[in-house]
């Protein structure tokens, strides 16, 4: 589905991405755990083509001068070069971090929008898909975004992406800010995205106890850099990882 290889993403002379490794095949949900800084952002706006677009601004501002190395292929085929409108055609959508939904539009004008990539059929199928699995949204299609609260955004930044059509859904830190209720539920209903959608998700986060129950696979980032991979089974087997991200610390008794 997914494998970039040897991503490196500088600023200036700051390095975002240190040769990063990873992928996610047809039908994975994979995680992708760090801190804060750690790159994960970065690398969902590389995947995504968006940093191409930033990179892109910056030199005709004469601003920052961000450098992207590395490749990223996807059902085989090298799109490290294809902005991210024509990445968004092929099927790689992101549904960023801080929902960022249009606050003066509606709930149902934010799918409608999202949508733009679909066919009248398909974006009628897929509403009523996103109702089916948030209802709370077709409650309140008429309210306007900004008064929704954050896991009401949330729910609708997932919906949004999906009415896009896409075959590989990027999440990026879906849960920040949010209660442990609305956290595992919106980690169930990601699950079911995938198994009722058959769409792959990379999805990431600064925690990885809500998200690593559905996860096949996850890399671990520290200051840019892959320093670990593994199934779910695997990573949870080390301690290290269970103590930094799990906050289990392992009995010597």
């Amino acid at each position: 589905m997914l494998e970039a290889s040897d991503l490196m993403v500088f600023y200036e002379n700051m390095l975002a991405l240190n040769n990063i490794n990873i992928r996610c095949a047809q039908g994975q949900i994979v995680g992708v755990f760090g801190a804060n800084s750690a790159g994960k952002s970065t690398l969902m706006y590389t995947l995504s083509g968006i940093m191409r677009d930033i990179q892109k601004k910056e030199q005709m501002a004469g601003g920052e001068r961000i450098t992207i190395l590395g490749d990223v292929l996807y059902q085989g085929e090298n799109i490290s070069r294809l902005k991210p409108s024509q990445r968004a055609r092929k099927g790689i959508v992101l549904c960023p971090e801080r929902r960022r939904i249009f606050s003066e539009s509606s709930v149902l004008e934010n799918l409608k929008i999202g949508g733009y990539l679909a066919s009248p059929a398909q974006a009628r199928k897929t509403l009523r898909y996103v109702f089916d699995i948030f209802p709370a949204l077709e409650k309140l299609k008429k309210r306007v975004g900004g008064f929704l609260s954050g896991g009401e955004q949330q729910m609708l930044a997932i919906g949004r992406a999906i009415m896009a059509q896409p075959k590989l859904l990027l999440l990026d830190e879906p849960l920040m800010g949010l209660s442990p209720l609305m956290q595992a539920m919106l980690m169930r209903a990601t699950r079911e995205i995938r198994d009722r959608m058959d769409i792959s998700i990379i999805v990431t986060e600064q925690y990885a106890r809500p998200v690593f129950p559905i996860v096949d696979y996850a890399f671990i980032l520290e200051n840019g850099a892959a320093v670990m991979e593994g199934t779910r089974e695997e990573l949870m087997d080390n301690p290290d990882v269970r103590s930094a991200y799990f906050g289990v610390e392992e009995s010597h008794a």
